[in-house]
C-alpha cells in the first residue's frame, strides 16, 4: 500500500532540487500534487513526469512572497483534489554572501521575505483547508545554518531559518489539539542547482570542503532528503510535531 494513498499535498520550490525529489516521491507514493514554484518550464515538466509514472499533479506558478500565491495553492487543491492534507513548505533562497554590515537592506527583506514570509504565508492559508480535513501535516524545510551553526555571510539566511523553527513551536501548540502536526527539516549540503558546489566558479576544492564539513563526507542527494519529508508527512510520524529534525550527515556535530 502507497504510504500516502488518498492524501492532498502541496510542495513549494517544486521546479528543483528537494522539492523536486519531494514531489515526485509523494506523488509517487499515492499523494495528488499541487506543485509550485516561480519556473513554469520546470513545473510543467514535473507534472508530465509525475503523470507518465500514473501519479496526479497540477503545477501553480508564481512568487511564495505573493500572498495571493499562498491563497491559489489551498484554492486549487481543493478545486481539483477535494480538500488538502499535506503542505510542504519548501521554497526558499540563500541570497548574497555578505557580512552584515555590508548586506543591502533590500537583499536582507529578499532573503527574509522568502524563506520565513512565505512560510507564514502558506501556513495561513493552509490551516483551514487542514482543519476541514480534521487535520494535517505543515512542513517546512529550514537549516543547520541559524540552529548549530553560524557561517560568515549568510546573517539573512540564517535569520529565516532560525525563524522557521520559532513560527513551527507556536504551529504545533496551537493546532496539536486539532489534529494538526507542524515539523521542521533541517537538511545538511544537498546535491541540488542551489548549492555553492554547482556555481559556475565553483572547483573541486570547494566540493572538498563542503563534503568534508559534514560527519559522513559527502553531501546529500535531493532523494535522501524527500525520504525524511515523507516520513514527517505520513502515518508513521502521527506522534511527531513542533520537531526541528536534522537530516545533515552529521554537519550539525561534526568538528573534525
Amino acid at each position: 500500500m502507497n504510504t500516502l494513498a488518498g492524501k492532498v499535498a502541496i510542495v513549494t520550490g517544486a521546479s528543483s532540487g528537494i522539492g523536486h525529489a519531494t514531489a515526485l516521491l509523494f506523488a509517487r507514493e499515492g499523494a495528488r500534487v499541487v506543485v509550485s514554484a516561480r519556473r513554469q518550464a520546470e513545473l510543467d515538466a514535473l507534472v508530465a513526469t509525475i503523470a507518465q509514472a500514473g501519479g496526479t499533479a497540477v503545477a501553480v506558478s508564481g512568487d511564495i512572497r505573493d500572498e495571493p500565491l499562498a491563497q491559489r495553492l489551498v484554492e486549487t487543491a481543493v478545486e481539483r483534489f477535494g480538500g488538502l492534507d499535506i503542505a510542504f513548505n519548501n521554497a526558499g533562497m540563500v541570497g548574497p554572501s555578505q557580512p552584515v554590515h555590508d548586506l543591502a537592506t533590500s537583499d536582507w527583506h529578499d532573503v527574509i521575505d522568502i524563506n520565513l514570509t512565505g512560510a507564514y504565508l502558506g501556513a495561513k492559508y493552509q490551516i483551514p483547508a487542514l482543519l476541514q480535513r480534521g487535520g494535517g501535516c505543515l512542513l517546512f524545510t529550514s537549516s543547520f545554518v541559524g540552529h548549530t551553526a553560524g557561517m560568515p555571510g549568510m546573517a539573512a539566511y540564517a535569520a529565516g531559518k532560525a525563524g522557521i523553527l520559532g513560527l513551527v513551536r507556536c504551529l504545533a501548540v496551537e493546532l496539536g489539539a486539532h489534529g494538526i502536526r507542524a515539523n521542521a527539516l533541517l537538511p545538511g549540503g544537498t546535491d541540488t542547482p542551489a548549492s555553492i558546489t554547482n556555481a559556475p566558479d565553483a572547483g573541486p576544492e570547494v566540493l572538498a570542503f563542503v563534503e568534508g564539513l559534514h560527519a559522513l563526507k559527502r553531501m546529500a542527494k535531493p532523494e535522501e532528503i524527500a525520504q525524511a519529508a515523507l516520513y514527517l508527512a505520513s502515518d508513521a510520524a502521527s506522534f511527531v510535531t513542533g520537531a526541528a529534525m536534522p537530516v545533515d550527515g552529521g554537519v550539525s556535530i561534526n568538528r573534525t
